[in-house]
């Protein structure tokens, strides 16, 4: 925050252009500013200013009779140029609304686009930059999309993030023009995929419309990921089919609507944890140029942004007008645009303070806690930054779910074969009680995750031991060393048949744990149908067919496509797999009331008896069995089943529990091959051969 108290804006409905009474009204929060210039620009570039009249709170308003949609605009922002207090006013630079709804043209990152001279980042560049930026589009109010008819609760929900481009950009099915764009996403055979697939939710990569970093289009690359926010109220426009005059506003609708009469959820992934302006030696486009010292975090100096983000500035939201803008939008997503929830990046950025401290009673998260919309839409968090005391893991409290890495980290340690013992497998399966059973949150607030856009695929991670980012133009340099992968024998691709096999049965536990783990599921698109970067494990640069999803690969890991479905197919008609409340050993009770010796959850080591402490301490087992029973009194159901985990490279035999907790067995769904486990009923009591390196799921009769 900056040390002098900048007013609030008192009503926000007056910024950005809204369309009324024969013109449209513009509105800018710009305290600092001494004047404002609003830039209507037409098709040619050619610019009509107009001088916007300040009030009391900092907001500079102007109606323009005769402009309606499609008018674009900027503004041009006076006042002191003083890096030293945090200020770098240069009304040569055209800016972009924070407010607007779309967003036309793109960066020439050649031109003046810099606020500063080449010579030095803090003596100010006079040159105009009306030509190299984007513009602001004035848009006409339309309806919402259609709702959802039941939003899904948070255990049940599946969610499979992918990118709007890279997933319709290969796919057959879908019309060459209508590819790589919100139309595309609604095709019907995508939405299909999706239905078949038994997922509950899109989460969408960055769709509030973007731009590249000059190093990477210095390289002919391009930010593909999309973390790179210009307008936080606009729909990328790129991603539209027709034209990016405001038609991309109408295509992201009606694609909501299109989902949503499917029955399937749309969550955004947002950053505004940090804007694509970069440091102040980066580009001018929007809210630098409006206030340097209002929107970002600054040294004490105030020549210098403060980054936690790695990204080159970060969003100061305890700046009360920022935080405004940032509500303001989520707001706008959920109530104009349909969407049902959002996945923070680096969030713990948006909840520190003004002295750069995080702060979980941060007026960030009251905001949304006592927000009459926003306290009903999913709300999940990435919950860590670049800063100090970043690591918010399991801080978010009721009402956050959490990116949950440990989870992550140890699934994919134990199906490589480094752990020691199965203590925190236990853990992981069960929703992470250690890191979230407080405060009286639920086994949901754990979102479990294998992979991401951020890493290696699935298959990746059966194929690679290090990374091959050379791409990326870097020297592989970039991206992180530590994939907690194994190739299982060979780097890269290979026509061994044997280790090819392996792949696939490693793929296979891979998505089973993560499907069958209590926790909310987040699958990676194509996970299912073996998709590879290439070892790349920092795709975010490579718009490409690195990063593409490949349809082609169906028919040859249609067996990890099927499990998937199966397992996904289970968990929904299941409730014992989605319990929402952490589990403690509850014994079940008979007819009577009475305990009939079972209980909500057992461990099972491969005796016949519940696994014994020597038993947990082994740092050599590789093999676990859990045992989950409905116990929800509402049900009156006693459903079942035993799931065996083993991670040993041999086979192994395991005794089925017998007495109270069975009296038969019978394999519904296992990442063996066909014949490998019986399909006939199996008595309690009886033994039962365990392939290796294998998920088997058991149901109890």
């Amino acid at each position: 925050m900056t040390s002098t108290a900048l007013p609030v804006p008192q009503d926000t409905s007056v910024l950005g252009a809204r369309i009324r009474d024969g013109g449209t009204s513009f509105g800018l929060w710009a305290p600092r500013a001494t004047r404002v210039e609003l830039a209507l620009v037409d098709e040619d570039r050619n610019q009509t200013n107009h001088d916007m009249c300040r009030d009391a709170d900092g907001v500079w308003t102007d109606f323009i009779h005769g402009i309606g949609a499609e008018q674009r605009y900027g503004f041009r922002v006076h006042g002191a140029w003083d890096p030293a207090a945090g200020t770098r006013f240069n009304p040569a630079k055209l800016l972009v609304d924070p407010y607007a709804r779309a967003i036309t043209g793109g960066v020439d990152y050649s031109g003046p686009i810099l606020d500063h001279t080449k010579e030095s980042d803090y003596v100010p560049d006079s040159t105009d930059s009306f030509a190299a930026v984007p513009l602001s589009v004035v848009v006409t109010d339309s309806p919402p999309p259609r709702p959802i008819d039941r939003p899904t609760p948070m255990s049940e929900t599946v969610i499979y993030e992918l990118h709007v481009k890279g997933f319709t950009q290969l796919h057959p099915s879908v019309p060459e023009h209508l590819r790589g764009t919100y139309a595309g996403l609604a095709y019907p055979a995508v939405i299909q995929h999706l239905k078949d697939l038994g997922v509950t939710a899109v989460e969408l990569l960055p769709i509030h419309h973007h731009i590249s970093e000059p190093f990477l289009v210095g390289r002919g690359l391009s930010n593909y990921w999309g973390y790179n926010t210009l307008g936080y109220f606009a729909p990328h426009a790129a991603y539209g089919s027709v034209s990016t005059l405001g038609q991309q506003v109408r295509e992201f609708k009606e694609m909501v609507s299109a989902l949503h009469e499917a029955g399937l959820e749309v969550i955004l992934d947002v950053v505004y944890n940090h804007t694509g302006e970069g440091g102040h030696e980066g580009p001018t486009l929007s809210f630098r140029g409006i206030d340097h010292l209002g929107y970002y975090r600054l040294t004490d100096d105030h020549r210098n942004d403060y980054d936690v983000t790695g990204c080159g500035n970060s969003v100061d939201t305890s700046e009360p007008g920022v935080l405004r803008m940032v509500l303001d939008s989520l707001r706008y997503w959920v109530v104009e645009m349909g969407v049902d929830g959002f996945r923070f990046d680096l969030l713990s950025t948006l909840i520190r303070d003004e002295r750069h401290h995080v702060d979980q009673d941060h007026p960030f998260k009251r905001a949304i806690r006592d927000d009459p919309v926003l306290s009903q839409v999913k709300m999940i968090a990435e919950p860590w930054d670049m800063g100090p005391y970043g690591y918010q893991v399991g801080g978010f409290g009721p009402g956050w779910s959490e990116w949950n890495d440990r989870f992550r980290n140890h699934v994919r340690d134990f199906w490589r074969g480094n752990t020691h013992g199965v203590g925190e497998l236990a853990q992981r399966l069960t929703g992470s009680p250690d890191i979230f059973d407080r405060n009286g949150r639920h086994s949901t607030s754990s979102v479990n995750f294998l992979t991401a856009h951020d890493g290696f695929t699935m298959r990746d991670l059966v194929t690679y031991n290090v990374k091959h980012n050379g791409t990326n133009g870097e020297s592989n340099r970039d991206g992180s060393d530590d994939n907690r992968s194994w190739n299982c024998g060979f780097e890269g691709e290979t026509e061994d048949p044997a280790i090819n096999a392996r792949r696939h049965r490693q793929v296979q536990n891979l998505m089973a744990t993560l499907i069958l783990a209590t926790g909310v599921p987040m699958i990676t698109a194509g996970d299912e149908l073996g998709r590879s970067q290439e070892g790349n494990n920092n795709a975010y640069c490579q718009d490409s067919p690195i990063s593409w999803v490949h349809w082609d690969t169906q028919e040859t890991w249609s067996d990890q496509t099927e499990l998937t479905r199966k397992l996904l197919q289970l968990r929904a008609e299941h409730p014992v797999f989605r319990r929402d409340r952490f589990r403690q050993g509850e014994f079940l009770l008979d007819a009577k009331g009475q305990p009939d010796g079972r209980k909500n959850i057992a461990w099972f080591g491969g005796n016949n008896a519940e696994m014994t402490e020597p038993e947990w301490r082994d740092a050599t087992r590789r093999t676990v069995g859990i045992y989950l029973a409905d116990d929800d009194p509402y049900r009156a159901t006693d459903e079942a089943f035993l799931v065996w985990f083993h991670a040993g490279s041999d086979a192994i035999q395991v005794q089925l529990p017998n007495g109270p907790w069975a009296d038969n067995y019978t394999v519904i769904a296992h990442s063996g091959l066909d014949g490998e486990l019986p399909l006939e009923k199996i008595p309690a009591g009886s033994a039962l051969e365990l392939p290796a390196r294998s998920v088997v799921v058991l149901q109890v009769d």
